[in-house]
C-alpha cells in the first residue's frame, strides 16, 4: 500500500530527504521534518528559497503522473515593484528564459495580479520591507516545471521574485498548512 502526503515546505529546506554530499551537511532536508516511510520521494521540487505545497509519495507511477502530465501548479510570487498589466500580459503569452544554457519560451500561463497580500505563514527569513520600494503579489499557474521557471519568468518581465510560494498542485491546495506541517492524503485519484 502506497503512502501519500502533502507538506508545506518551509523556506530554507531542500526538496530531498538526505544527502551524501559532505558540503551539504549544514543544509536542511525534508527528512528533518518527519519520519517518512522508506521509499518516499518528493513529487517535483521547490528550490531552497521557495516554499509551499510539496507532495510526497512512495508511488513512483503517481510521481511520474504529476511531473509528466499537464497538471496545473499554481504559485504566488511576491515581486519587486508594482507589477504592470503589460508584464502580466507578457507572462500570459510566454516569455523567453534560459534553461540549461538554451533559450526557452514558456508556454501560455494563467497570470493574475493579487489585490491583497495572501495569508501565508511567516517566512523564516524576512523579506525586505516597503522602505526599499513597493512590492506586489501575482498568481502564476503553469503546467510545466523548468528549473527556477517562475523566478526566471518574473525577472524576464522586469519584476524579480522576492518570495515564491506554491499554493496548488492539481486539486491539492496548501489550504491552512503551517510551514513544516505534513498531512497524509487518503483520497488519491489518477
Amino acid at each position: 500500500m502506497h503512502c501519500y502526503f502533502k507538506l508545506y515546505k518551509p523556506y530554507g529546506y531542500i526538496s530531498q530527504f538526505i544527502t551524501n554530499d559532505t558540503h551539504a551537511k549544514r543544509k536542511k532536508f525534508l527528512g528533518d521534518l518527519y519520519d517518512f516511510p522508506e521509499g518516499s520521494m518528493a513529487i517535483g521540487r521547490l528550490d531552497e528559497p521557495s516554499e509551499g505545497l510539496l507532495l510526497i509519495t512512495t508511488n513512483g507511477k503517481y510521481s511520474i503522473h504529476i511531473n509528466k502530465g499537464k497538471i496545473e501548479k499554481e504559485y504566488y510570487a511576491q515581486v519587486d515593484g508594482k507589477i504592470t498589466q503589460s508584464a502580466i500580459e507578457q507572462l500570459r503569452r510566454g516569455v523567453t528564459i534560459t534553461v540549461e544554457k538554451e533559450n526557452y519560451t514558456t508556454k501560455k500561463s494563467k497570470v493574475n495580479a493579487l489585490t491583497e497580500t495572501p495569508h501565508l505563514p511567516e517566512r523564516a527569513k524576512k523579506i525586505r520591507d516597503e522602505r526599499h520600494g513597493p512590492t506586489s503579489w501575482v498568481s502564476i499557474t503553469v503546467t510545466e516545471g523548468k528549473f527556477r521557471q517562475i523566478r526566471k519568468m518574473t525577472a524576464a518581465v522586469g519584476f524579480p521574485t522576492l518570495r515564491l510560494v506554491r499554493v496548488r498542485i492539481g486539486n491539492y491546495k496548501i489550504e491552512n498548512l503551517k510551514a513544516g506541517e505534513i498531512r497524509e492524503i487518503h483520497d488519491v485519484r489518477f
